[in-house]
């Protein structure tokens, strides 16, 4: 598969990263050279010689998009990004490799499928689900929903790891369960689907073994770092209740 005419948008992000190590000769971009929310700026892109689209692109601040600003935000990238992204898809005849989140069910269902209806319980997830119906509207796609993703660059184990280095006993949340998933592996898996012509769709992908809290995680983590920091677990309102 000639690499050379894949693009990856969210060139900085941890899976941005991950592909880039994966597919070296493809074009990799990051909001500095193509802000997928500005619609003339992706009408007026050099797609030639470009014919897959991996759009690892997203506003991700799960906090942060509660807010006003952050709202705004995780709508103009979420949402109209992957809107402008579609259009151009079907004006040049592209694949798109999508990746989407977990978060756009509310949790109940275990495991959850492909078919399962949206049932978003944040803005992050309502904006990344209202993306996932139009990136499903193209021709050629696979919808890629993932969860936990840990890669190079920041994420929750190098956090908990340096919270646990400072001494810190942490009060993490206990009633959110979910997998890490590896960008090495969600990376393998998606080109699996690339190499093998696997029918386009919607796929949800993660690492395997049983799901975990974040508060279970973060002792793992301090486990295997040989760390003896407590960890309390909260419940995810109790852990709000405070915070702006």
């Amino acid at each position: 598969m000639d690499s050379s005419k894949f693009l990856i948008i969210g060139a900085n992000g941890q899976l941005g990263r991950a592909l880039q190590e994966k597919y070296p000769s493809a074009k990799a971009v990051d909001v500095a050279e193509l802000d997928i929310s500005n619609k003339s700026a992706v009408e007026n892109f050099d797609w030639n010689n470009i014919e897959i689209i991996l759009n690892a692109a997203a506003y991700t601040n799960v906090d942060g998009a509660e807010t006003p600003e952050g709202r705004e935000m995780a709508h103009k990238v979420n949402v109209d990004g992957v809107v402008n992204i579609t259009e151009a898809v079907k004006k040049h005849d592209l694949t798109l490799v999508h990746i989407s989140t977990e978060y756009v069910f509310n949790g109940a269902r275990n495991p959850h499928t492909e078919n399962e209806p949206f049932s978003p319980m944040s803005v992050y997830g309502s904006t990344k689900a209202e993306g996932d119906k139009f990136a499903a509207k193209v021709s050629k796609y696979y919808l890629i929903r993932t969860s936990w993703v840990i890669g190079e660059g920041k994420n929750f184990v190098r956090i908990m790891l340096d919270i646990g280095q400072k001494g810190i006993n942490p009060a993490v949340i206990n009633d959110n369960s979910g997998r890490l998933t590896f960008t090495d592996e969600l990376v393998r898996a998606i080109d699996h689907l690339l190499v093998t012509h696997t029918p386009y769709g919607t796929y949800n992908l993660s690492n395997g073994g049983e799901p975990a809290s974040w508060a279970k995680i973060t002792s793992e983590i301090f486990k295997d770092a040989e760390l003896s920091n407590k960890v309390t677990g909260i419940a995810t309102a109790e852990y709000y209740k405070d915070k702006p």
